[in-house]
């Protein structure tokens, strides 16, 4: 039987470093070069591969793989062994540790996906432009609002819902819209029906509600340019209405033109999306994990249509503007990974996460400024609102969706109990209550997201 090997330097493997492949003699040193001048020539010759190593007997293997015999570096180098040699290069050496090769951004946002966004956001408007003289809002419109408000809260739960279900497949996500789109519409349509006042009201609540539910399909199934290309007979209608009347028939049948063309890409996308084959595993998430998604869109809704009471070309303003907050949303999440890398402590990184949060929030809001100047909107509502809502979807997009629910929801439910019972402050009350949101909001965002571990 055998004994134990002796695994230190100067052991038996020096006689395991004689068995190397054949290389050429190493020239005999000349006695005029000292010892000490050849490991300094060796170590200028392999700095860049030593620079990196953690331990000597990295350098020890990087040696043993260009082939040094015992006796070239006893002769050439004047060391016993490769382990004392190894060791001489790596104290000569300074260390270098080279940073990792450049990876893609995995949230680098597409400014083109998210202008198209904003302005298909923006489109339906021109329904309503073409189609109020057949239904008359005046006091019927109740309805039609509470529809609105309605599919806008059952769109984000569902929107939230399909989502995670998307990171599981396609079929699974398009299985979860074919379930919730046409039961929200039933819904929206159904709270109609006390406050129609009448079957045109009625007949637009219905195909606002049919629209929303569809649209939402499209866009949580990034099918952008579908919904475009469906929207185009309303595009066509409001190009003439600057300069006639297009008469009863244009304007009762070009929305529905458009709303039967959205039906129809939307049936289109959720087939394709259904012929994917079915993953495995994936549970459905929670119902009560949608639920505060649901209420903060009950919310924006309502702090919306209390801007839209005073100012309507304010809410086309802050609509269009949807796209580039989304843009935003994915640039913020892009920074933060860069600042992630570029710091060493968490108190560096928190310095500059609340940086980049300033950066985008500004980034979204200056551009808001002279659009409110140019159609008459007051800024000192607008930018709040705005800042609510963009803060709130930062924090729903990390996972954190109680807190900006809960805080659009006391907001609006302050600024509207403030404005129909005409008690102070009155007019101001909607943007004080959008601006003590926002200033909350930005705090939970400072705080939350301001950990290293919320970007990982």
């Amino acid at each position: 039987m055998s004994g134990p090997m002796a695994l230190e330097p100067g052991g038996t493997e020096r006689d395991t470093l004689a068995l190397r492949l054949a290389v050429p003699p190493a020239p005999a040193r000349d006695d005029h070069t000292p010892a000490p001048e050849a490991v300094s020539r060796l170590a200028a010759e392999l700095a860049d591969r030593v620079g990196p190593a953690v331990h000597p007997y990295e350098v020890a293997a990087l040696l043993e793989a260009e082939g040094l015999t015992a006796e070239q570096i006893k002769e050439q180098y004047g060391h016993p062994d490769l382990f004392s040699l190894a060791t001489a290069l790596y104290a000569q050496v300074p260390r270098t540790f080279p940073e990792p090769p450049a990876t893609a951004d995995p949230w680098r946002p597409d400014p083109v996906r998210s202008l198209l966004r904003g302005v298909l956001f923006a489109l339906p408007g021109l329904a309503y432009l073409l189609t109020a003289p057949l239904w008359h809002p005046g006091g019927h419109a109740a309805g039609l609002i509470v529809a609105g408000l309605l599919s806008w809260a059952w769109g984000q739960a569902l929107g939230h819902r399909a989502h995670v279900r998307l990171a599981t497949g396609r079929r699974e996500a398009a299985r979860t819209l074919l379930t919730g789109a046409p039961l929200g519409a039933a819904l929206a349509t159904a709270a109609a029906v006390p406050l129609a006042g009448g079957a045109a009201v009625l007949a637009a609540a219905a195909a606002q509600s049919l629209y929303l539910a569809a649209a939402g399909v499209l866009l949580v199934l990034a099918r952008e340019r579908l919904l475009l290309a469906a929207l185009t007979p309303l595009l066509a209608g409001a190009a003439a209405l600057p300069w006639r009347d297009p008469g009863t028939p244009l304007r009762l049948g070009l929305p529905l033109l458009a709303l039967l063309a959205t039906l129809a890409v939307t049936a289109h996308a959720l087939r394709g999306a259904l012929a994917v084959p079915a993953a495995a595993g994936g549970g459905r998430p929670p119902l009560p994990s949608s639920l505060p998604y649901g209420l903060f869109g009950l919310a924006a809704g309502l702090l919306v249509l209390l801007e839209g009471r005073r100012e309507p070309y304010a809410v086309i303003v802050l609509t269009i503007s949807m796209g580039p907050a989304e843009w935003l949303l994915y640039r913020y999440r892009s920074l933060s990974v860069a600042a992630l890398r570029a710091t060493a402590t968490p108190a560096g990184f928190r310095l500059r996460s609340a940086a980049v949060l300033g950066l985008c929030l500004l980034g979204y809001l200056l551009p808001l400024l002279p659009a409110a100047r140019l159609t008459g909107a007051a800024p000192d509502t607008l930018l709040p609102l705005a800042a609510t809502l963009w803060t709130a979807l930062l924090l729903q997009a990390f996972g954190e969706a109680w807190p900006p629910a809960a805080i659009c929801l006391t907001a609006a439910g302050l600024a509207g109990a403030l404005t129909l019972l005409h008690l102070p402050p009155g007019p101001a009350a909607l943007p004080l209550s959008c601006g003590a949101a926002a200033l909350a909001l930005v705090i939970c965002a400072l705080r939350l997201l301001g950990r290293p571990a919320r970007h990982a």
